[in-house]
């Protein structure tokens, strides 16, 4: 299907509309406000028992709808309501004699039920009534404004400036673009210039139980969206000064701000303006006078969007909170790469590494010790060795393979390759003897540790399915492990192959030859320390 042919608004054309609009708005808000204030006078009237005063309040709201269908024929056919053979100075009298007798009954019924409810002690409704007489009298004002306009100041501004700034951020729409329950409790935040409007949302929301903050500019509101948190902004379009949708478009961009539903009202009632504000992020719009009824329905469908994607980001930060926690202990049984290519989709890990260092430690006189001390003390005095140990390894950027009891175990030049791994290791051991000789001091105990080096190729990998781990295996690790069997409390013993590489570097004591259980006689040393 092709596109329609639609024919573009001349623009003095849209103005005009505007300034319709605008006007509507300034005269109906009064209206509407008396209008909703007495429906809920009405309601708590028949709750209250006070049957005597619904006759007049009933007398108030037909006044009130014959004021509301004037309103709308003044601002809409002007002409119409004119007489032929009328002077203009004759129309604009009889226009405020027209406007004003509906208000007048409503003025003088309001003023004598509060009188009346005043002497009889029932102060319940005063409070809303106060409000329709205060509405009363600012529609008495704007219609004396509009028959005899007063001088503006130069600092406020007219209505045309303020719809004709609004139209210049409001492009009209290229319709060929575009072709293609239950009641929740919320805190909402309402801006709107117009205090009766401002006023009535307030009472009517109230009611329905939600926290509600009124604020009558764009400036003011998003100043205390800075500080203070909101559900909902019912945000009114026409404002002087910053114009609702100059609001909205600051709202949605600001990263903190932008999730908050924005529901826009206004009495410009055209679909261009209407599209706009949904493109720029607005979650409904709603045009003056709004029907409560709409009004509750619009508010309650964006609480359910905002709650449930206030859900889905809640469980999502929950997943990721849960990620980070498992991925951090993943990473204490495994190495990070490890971890990277079991996520990869690598079901068997084993690679071979021809030369590696693997070192052995055991603390000596552990056993004794365990055996005389209780049980939350020995698990202290091992924790921390152990954590000394774990940083220094991570300082030196070597991997801990295991423990077994007291029992820790090293490798150099896995899983990823390291030149000097071998310097490492024996730069590691050297720091142990250090630990263990500030924890005999600090601890006052009587523990040494008996630490084996050996160099050699080995075979590393994952083993298992439940409670996995990443091991190393092979003659090399075996050596190591006798390396430290056959050692001594408090030295560092290392093959001749941990020698030749090391022998640079670091001074050793000869040991000579030693018959090495599995392996024969070999010939070992102890490593002292670095070299002068």
């Amino acid at each position: 299907m092709g596109y329609q042919e639609v024919q573009s608004v001349p623009e003095a054309d849209r103005l005009e509309r505007a300034l319709g609009a605008f006007l509507r708005q300034q005269l109906s808000a009064p209206v509407v406000t008396m209008r909703g204030f007495l429906d809920i006078i009405l309601e708590d009237t028949r709750r209250l028992g006070l049957d005597g005063a619904i006759p007049d309040l009933e007398r108030m709201r037909d006044a009130c709808t014959d004021l509301a269908a004037l309103v709308g024929r003044v601002i809409d056919q002007p002409d119409a309501i004119r007489k032929p053979e009328e002077s203009f100075e004759t129309f604009q009298s009889r226009l405020r004699h027209d406007l004003r007798t509906p208000l007048n009954a409503i003025k003088g019924y309001c003023e004598m039920l509060i009188e009346d409810m005043r002497d009889a002690g029932q102060t319940q409704l005063l409070p809303d009534l106060d409000k329709v007489r205060e509405a009363a009298d600012q529609l008495l004002l704007q219609i004396d404004a509009m028959v005899e306009p007063s001088p503006r100041s130069d600092e406020q501004e007219k209505p045309v400036e303020i719809v004709a700034g609004l139209l210049r951020a409001i492009a009209p729409v290229d319709v060929r673009q575009h072709e293609h329950g239950r009641e929740l409790t919320s805190r909402i935040l309402v801006v709107d210039d117009i205090a009766t409007n401002r006023d009535l949302l307030d009472r009517r929301l109230t009611r329905e139980g939600h926290q509600v903050v009124a604020v009558d500019n764009g400036a003011g509101a998003l100043d205390l969206l800075l500080v203070e948190n909101f559900d909902l902004i019912l945000l009114d379009l026409m404002m002087p000064g910053m114009s609702g949708f100059e609001v909205l478009c600051r709202l949605k961009s600001s990263s903190r701000m932008r999730h908050i539903p924005v529901i826009m009202i206004s009495a410009l009632d055209e679909l261009d303006t209407a599209v706009r504000c949904i493109e720029a992020g607005a979650e409904d719009y709603l045009p003056k006078p709004f029907n409560p009824i709409l009004l509750r329905a619009k508010i309650n469908a964006s609480l359910e969007k905002k709650w449930l994607r206030d859900r889905e980001q809640k469980h999502f930060e929950e997943l990721r909170t849960e990620k980070l926690r498992s991925e951090s202990l993943l990473l204490n049984i495994l190495p990070q790469n490890i971890v990277a290519r079991m996520r990869a989709g690598e079901a068997v890990i084993a690679d071979r590494f021809d030369h590696a260092t693997i070192l052995f430690s055991d603390l000596v006189g552990f056993t004794v010790l365990a055996s005389s001390f209780a049980p939350d003390r020995i698990l202290e005095l091992l924790s921390s060795v152990f954590e000394s140990f774990d940083r220094a390894v991570q300082e030196q950027g070597l991997e801990k393979i295991k423990t077994i009891g007291d029992a820790y175990m090293v490798a150099g030049g896995l899983p990823e390759p390291l030149p000097d791994h071998t310097r490492r290791v024996a730069a590691l051991a050297i720091e142990m003897l250090d630990i263990m000789q500030r924890m005999r001091a600090r601890l006052d105990v009587d523990l040494k540790v008996r630490i084996g080096i050996h160099v050699g190729p080995v075979v590393a990998g994952v083993i298992g399915t439940h409670k996995f781990i990443y091991d190393v295996w092979g003659d090399t690790v075996n050596t190591a492990s006798r390396m430290e069997s056959f050692g001594a409390p408090g030295r560092i013993h290392v093959s001749a192959e941990t020698y030749g590489v090391l022998r640079h570097d670091f001074e050793f004591e000869p040991r000579g030859r030693l018959e090495i259980k599995g392996k024969g006689a070999m010939e070992t040393y102890f490593l002292v320390g670095r070299a002068r």
